[in-house]
C-alpha cells in the first residue's frame, strides 16, 4: 500500500503535466467492499451544512457583485480623485455638501480660456458594457450661477473610442438628483466612463454613479446577475458576511461598523477596504468600500439564494495580525457600544416594524423580518483577549435572544496550543458554535478525513467557516478539488458535529485578486466556475436529509486504497446518495451491500468530476445512469474521480 506521501507524489506529478502510464489504467486486483446500512438514519444533515462565505477581497464587493461601474462615485477615497482622470479645471470641495457623511464634491469650471474641462472615470480595471442593453447614469449637481450648464456624457472603448453619447443639463443652486439612460451598441470589457462641460460656467457634482438596467431582479443599487445566479446555483444553506478580516479593520477606526452600511446609499461613508494591500507585489492602493453593498443588500442577498444569514460582527479587536497596540483595540470598560450593535443588528433582522431598527428595515423596503438565526462575534481573532471580550457579547445576546445561535472561533490554526486554549474556552462560554478555519497543502486534507471522527459530541459544533486546499501554486485545480471533495467526507459523515461549512474565498476579479484560489472568477463580463465550485455544488446539492453509515470492515471510508466515501438518506426523493472519491492512479472495483435494499435492479443517476489532468482548471461534471443490481451492487470506481450516486429506495 502507497503511504499518503507516495500517493501525494503521484498526483503532483500528474498536476505538473507528466504522462500518465500505462499501468495506471488497469484495475486493482484487491476485492473492496463498502456496507451501507441504507435506510437506517444515524442523525440529520442540517439545512445549513454546504454554504458560502462572502468577504470583500480580490474586488469581490465594488468591481464585483455590487454592480455599481464608476470607481470613487462620491470622492471620498484618501485621494479624492483616485479613480478620475480631471481634465481642464477641477478641484475638490466640501463646503455646503449634498451629503453629510460624504462630504466632498467636485467642481468643474470652463471658461474661455480652457479648451476643456472634465472627468474620466476608469472603472474597476475598466467598466464591463454589454451591447443593447440599458445603463443608468446619476449624479447630484447644481451650477454655481443663473444659467444652466449642458455635460456631454460618453462611453470610451479600450481603444479611445467613443460609442455612446448623451447630454445632461443642470440647472439651478440647489443639488439634485439628475438621470440619464445610454442605450450603447457595441459590447467592451473596459470602458471608461467620460463627462465633459459643453456649456461655459461652474458646476458641482457629487455621487456620479453608472448602474446597468439588468440588475439581479432589476433592483436599483443592485447586484450582477450572473455572479448571484452562481451563487444561487450553488444551492447554499448558509451565508456568512461580510467577511473575514474586513470586519476586524486595520484599525479600530477602519472596523466594519454595519450601522454605516444600511439607509441611502448616498451617505453611507466610505471605508477603505482592509485587504488594500496584502503582498508587496499585491497593492491595491484604490482599493475601498463604498458600502452600497450593505448589511440590507447582504439580508436581501441570502433571501434571494434561499440561504441562512450568518452575519459576522466586530468584537471589539483590531486585526491582531497587524497590531500589538492595545490601543488600537477597544478596553473591556468600552466594550457597550460594541454589544449594542450586535443587540441592534438582531432587531434590524428580526423586529417588528415599529421596531427602532426594524423600521428603519421596512423603510428600506423589507417589512417583514428576515428571520436571523445565527450571528458570529470575531473572526480569527486569538489568546485571552478575545475570550474576555467574548464572554459579555454572549452573556448580553443570550439575556435578549435566547434563541440566537453564537458562534464564536478557534482562531487562524487548525491545531495547536492556541486552537485548544480557544476550543477550552468556548466550551466554558457554551457558544453554539466554533468556527474553524484551515487553508492546507494537499495531504493535509487527505489525511484530516477523519478529523472530527473522534470530535466531542457534546461540544459546541462545529462551523468550517474558511477552507481551501492549496497546492505549491495556490491556482485552482482539479487537484486541489478532488482533495476538498476527499476531505468533505468526513464532514458529511459528521454532520453531527459539523453543521456549517464554508470554502474560501469566494470571489475573485481576474485583473484584480489578491489571494488565490478563489471559487468563483469573474472578468467585467464573465463569470468562471473553477472545479471546486463543482465539488461544493456536488455536496449541496447532493447532502439529503439524513446520515447513514458506510463503513469498509466496520471502519470509516477515509483514505484506504485511496477511496474516500460517505452515505445519506434524502427523505424528500426517497433516494440514497453515496459519495465516493478515488484519489488514485487505478480504477477500483467495488461492491456495495446495500443492507435494507430487497433484490432487483435499480438506475442510479451518476454526477461525476473525473480527469487524469490534475492541473486542469477547467472540469465540469458529467451526468449519467447506471443499472445496478441489488442489494449486491457492483461497480468500477474511475481514477482521480469524484462520483455521486443516487439510488431511489
Amino acid at each position: 500500500m502507497k503511504t499518503k506521501i507516495q500517493k501525494l507524489a503521484c498526483l503532483c506529478c500528474l498536476s505538473a503535466g507528466i504522462s500518465v502510464l500505462p499501468v495506471c489504467a488497469q484495475d486493482n486486483a484487491q476485492e473492496i467492499q463498502f456496507d451501507i446500512q441504507a435506510k437506517q438514519s444515524l442523525f440529520p444533515v442540517q439545512s445549513t451544512m454546504y454554504g458560502v462565505f462572502f468577504e470583500d477581497i480580490n474586488f469581490g464587493a465594488d468591481g464585483g457583485i455590487y454592480a455599481e461601474l464608476v470607481k470613487n462615485r462620491s470622492f471620498e477615497f484618501q485621494d479624492a480623485l483616485m479613480g478620475w482622470i480631471p481634465f481642464g479645471t477641477v478641484k475638490i470641495e466640501e463646503k455646503d455638501p449634498c451629503f453629510e457623511r460624504n462630504p466632498h464634491y467636485v467642481r468643474l469650471s470652463f471658461g474661455q480660456e480652457i479648451t476643456q474641462t472634465g472627468l474620466e472615470n476608469e472603472g474597476f480595471k475598466g467598466m464591463g458594457i454589454k451591447a443593447g442593453e440599458s445603463y443608468f447614469l446619476s449624479t447630484y449637481a447644481r451650477v454655481q450661477s443663473k444659467r444652466p450648464v449642458r455635460i456631454r456624457i460618453e462611453l470610451i472603448s479600450e481603444s479611445n473610442h467613443i460609442f455612446e453619447t448623451k447630454e445632461l443639463t443642470v440647472s439651478g443652486n440647489d443639488w439634485k438628483k439628475y438621470q440619464v439612460t445610454l442605450t450603447p451598441q457595441q459590447t467592451e470589457k473596459r470602458a471608461h466612463l467620460r463627462l465633459t462641460l459643453i456649456d461655459p460656467g461652474t458646476i458641482d457634482m457629487d455621487h456620479i454613479s453608472l448602474f446597468p438596467e439588468n440588475t439581479y431582479k432589476k433592483r436599483p443599487n443592485g447586484l450582477r446577475a450572473d455572479l448571484v445566479e452562481a451563487l444561487k446555483d450553488l444551492h447554499p444553506g448558509i451565508f456568512r458576511f461580510p467577511g473575514g478580516c474586513i470586519v476586524e479593520g486595520t484599525t479600530r477606526a477602519t472596523r466594519y461598523q454595519w450601522k454605516n452600511t444600511i439607509g441611502p446609499v448616498e451617505n453611507r461613508p466610505t471605508n477603505i477596504n482592509r485587504w488594500f494591500y496584502t503582498f508587496s507585489y499585491r497593492k491595491f492602493p484604490d482599493y475601498y468600500q463604498s458600502l452600497g453593498l450593505g448589511f440590507y443588500e447582504y439580508f436581501l442577498l441570502s433571501e434571494d439564494i434561499g440561504a441562512e444569514p450568518l452575519p459576522v460582527l466586530n468584537c471589539g479587536l483590531s486585526c491582531q495580525y497587524e497590531n500589538d497596540d492595545m490601543d488600537e483595540h477597544a478596553r473591556l470598560d468600552e466594550l457597550q457600544p460594541y454589544i449594542q450593535d450586535a443587540l441592534d443588528l438582531i432587531e434590524f433582522a428580526n423586529g417588528s416594524a415599529s421596531s427602532k431598527w426594524g423600521k428603519i428595515r421596512a423603510e428600506m423596503g423589507h417589512p417583514a423580518p428576515f428571520n436571523l438565526k445565527f450571528i458570529a462575534i470575531g473572526n480569527e481573532q486569538w489568546g485571552s483577549i478575545y475570550v474576555e471580550r467574548l464572554k459579555p457579547f454572549v452573556e448580553a445576546i443570550r439575556a435578549k435572544y435566547p434563541d440566537i445561535k453564537i458562534v464564536g472561533g478557534s482562531g487562524p490554526q487548525a491545531s495547536g496550543e492556541e486552537f485548544d486554549y480557544l476550543w477550552s474556552e468556548m466550551k466554558n462560554l457554551q457558544v453554539d458554535l466554533v468556527d474553524e478555519h484551515y487553508y492546507r497543502h494537499p495531504e493535509w486534507f487527505l489525511s484530516n478525513a477523519k478529523r472530527y471522527d473522534s470530535y466531542d459530541r457534546n461540544a459546541p459544533k462545529v462551523f468550517a467557516g474558511e477552507y481551501a486546499c492549496h497546492t505549491d501554486t495556490q491556482a485552482n485545480s482539479f487537484l486541489a478539488a478532488l482533495c476538498e471533495a476527499a476531505f468533505m467526507t468526513g464532514l458529511e459523515r459528521n454532520a453531527d458535529v459539523v453543521q456549517l461549512c464554508t470554502y474560501a474565498p469566494l470571489f475573485a476579479h481576474v485583473d484584480a485578486w489578491q489571494w488565490r484560489p478563489d471559487l468563483i472568477w469573474f472578468d467585467n463580463l464573465s463569470v468562471f466556475k473553477t472545479p471546486n465550485y463543482y465539488v461544493q455544488q456536488m455536496y449541496s446539492r447532493n447532502k439529503g436529509t439524513d446520515v447513514v453509515k458506510l463503513t469498509r470492515n466496520n471502519q470509516p471510508v477515509a483514505g484506504e486504497n485511496d477511496l474516500y466515501a460517505s452515505a445519506a438518506l434524502d427523505k424528500q426523493t426517497n433516494e440514497l446518495i453515496i459519495k465516493v472519491v478515488n484519489t488514485g492512479m487505478y480504477r477500483r472495483s467495488i461492491t456495495w451491500n446495500l443492507e435494507g435494499f430487497a433484490d432487483g435492479k435499480r438506475t442510479a443517476k451518476v454526477q461525476s468530476l473525473q480527469s487524469l489532468d490534475l492541473g486542469n482548471t477547467q472540469l465540469v461534471p458529467t451526468e449519467s445512469s447506471i443499472e445496478l443490481d441489488v442489494p449486491k451492487a457492483k461497480l468500477t470506481i474511475k481514477p482521480f474521480s469524484f462520483s455521486v450516486y443516487r439510488i431511489p429506495l
